[in-house]
């Protein structure tokens, strides 16, 4: 049952002075009595009809906002029973209320991947072609024509506020975490996030379930971080808890992509998201959960955090921007318990942090302004699309060696040899040709007679595109 609205409608009050467009004005208003707490989750909010009488606008105006609000998540439309505040929605503090700019049209798509410094199949690079560039460049100017005095003295080492605050906005309508600004640290990147946690929680030897095959970028960073890692199997329900259990029970932490198994693809079940949760709650020990590119997903919604499950404190969640913007920013974040903030935060007043302020501002504006989800909406349809540009190549190419592993979302195709060969000289063929091909023997921590190759698709801005970099890859392959 929806409860009655708290919000005064006196409250509101666009200003017909402002350069900014009346609808605008009362989407932002609305979306601060969300943020601040005016309107809670399950809230009804006044008609159409109401809210134009009381404010004196046209019902088209006071429409126009109502349904961006819906499209962003922030309302749920329920027909003849209203509208109400999204049941999902965290309540969490924001920003300064802000104008945000009416969408654009991309620019048209720049040249092939090759001659943008992309290699073909490279992994972990979003679509270039695609950024929103002039939108981007046009906060980045905004920032550099009125420098604050915020950005002047040494920056804040958990990072840039506002932007720590859309950061826990964003993630409390998006995956469901509850959390405040004060839990959220920016970092350098994704191993910034795990050299953080490793620098407060653990010291070299502790011992740590991982993910085989997993990241293999993390495993490097933690073992030369001098942690010991304990490879636990995937399977097509993700991370086999119960062999974690048998192989390392006095593990101290466990590093998972549940989402989408980095890099399988496959998510986490639900029993063993509850059975690893009450192993970290039982064991006092940590989990981190990666959650590395949990926005792409092609088929329904993205799935639930594994943090937004969380009822003991366990899990310290990992985001970046790098997958999602561009990973020249080495912009991650991490999401830690209440209990660890204090910890938290005298860690990182002994680190250089996660850099300037200027590039965390812009993206602080990117996605409070709404431009971060107008994005991710347009990007979700451009990768299936592309996606496909790549699996129908392989298909056409290379049928009779290699199947392509059906998945839900993410921004590579997992490729297995039909035939059980080594995928190594495979891989290494196709980089001597320039290309990125990654072999899966490589990701993981013990042997396997399976063999794979990884191959980005997120570059790839046509067919034809995608069928020349296919044909130059079989010919690397013969010739290995």
């Amino acid at each position: 049952m929806t409860r009655p609205s708290r919000l005064e409608l006196k409250a509101l009050g666009p200003a017909r002075d402002r350069d900014a467009p009346i609808y605008l004005q009362l989407y932002n208003q609305l979306r601060e009595a969300i943020a601040g707490g005016h309107l809670g989750p399950g809230d009804r909010i006044p008609s159409v009809r109401s809210l134009a009488s009381e404010l004196g606008l046209a019902r088209g105006t006071v429409e126009a906002a109502i349904q961006l609000l819906v499209s962003e998540g922030y309302l749920v439309a329920r027909g003849a029973a209203g509208t109400i505040v999204s049941p999902r929605l965290a309540v969490v503090s924001t920003v300064a209320p802000v104008i945000p700019e009416l969408p654009h049209v991309l620019a048209p798509l720049s040249p092939p991947a090759s001659e943008r410094g992309v290699a073909p199949f490279q992994l972990g690079i979003p679509a270039l072609d695609a950024f929103p560039r002039k939108t981007w460049a046009r906060l980045s100017g905004r920032h550099q024509r009125t420098v604050t005095t915020s950005a002047m003295v040494y920056p804040d080492p958990a990072g840039h506020e506002p932007l720590r605050r859309a950061i826990a906005t964003y993630l409390g309508i998006s995956r469901g975490i509850s959390c405040s600004h004060e839990q959220v640290f920016v970092t350098t990147g994704y191993r910034g996030a795990l050299d953080l946690v490793r620098r407060t929680l653990f010291s070299p030897g502790d011992t740590g379930w991982f993910e085989d095959p997993g990241y293999l970028l993390a495993r490097i960073f933690l073992e030369r971080a001098g942690l010991s890692l304990q490879p636990v199997a995937v399977d097509d329900e993700g991370l086999r808890v119960a062999d974690g259990k048998t192989s390392a029970p006095q593990a101290r932490f466990a590093v998972v992509t549940p989402t989408h198994q980095s890099p399988l693809g496959v998510a986490l079940s639900l029993p063993r998201r509850l059975e690893l949760l009450d192993w970290a709650a039982a064991r006092k020990a940590w989990i981190i959960e990666d959650d590395y590119d949990s926005e792409f997903r092609y088929n329904g919604r993205p799935l639930p955090a594994l943090k937004s499950l969380d009822r003991d404190d366990r899990v310290l969640y990992a985001g970046t921007f790098s997958k999602v913007l561009v990973p020249g920013l080495r912009l991650a974040y991490l999401v830690v318990p209440v209990s660890l903030i204090g910890t938290f935060r005298d860690e990182v007043e002994h680190s250089p942090g996660p850099g300037p302020v200027a590039p965390q501002a812009v993206v602080a504006d990117f996605m409070s302004q709404g431009h971060f989800a107008r994005h991710l909406r347009r990007m979700r349809p451009l990768y299936a699309t592309r996606r496909q540009y790549l699996v129908e190549a392989l298909v056409d190419r290379l049928d009779d060696r290699l199947f392509v592993q059906p998945q839900a979302g993410g921004l590579h195709v997992l490729a297995h040899l039909k035939a059980r060969r080594n995928d190594r000289p495979i891989a290494s063929a196709a980089r001597a040709n320039g290309m990125d091909v990654q072999a899966l023997s490589d990701w993981r921590l013990t042997p396997s007679v399976e063999g794979g190759l990884l191959m980005g698709f997120a570059n790839f801005g046509s067919a034809d595109e995608a069928r020349d970099a296919v044909g130059t890859f079989e010919l690397a392959w013969r010739s290995a």
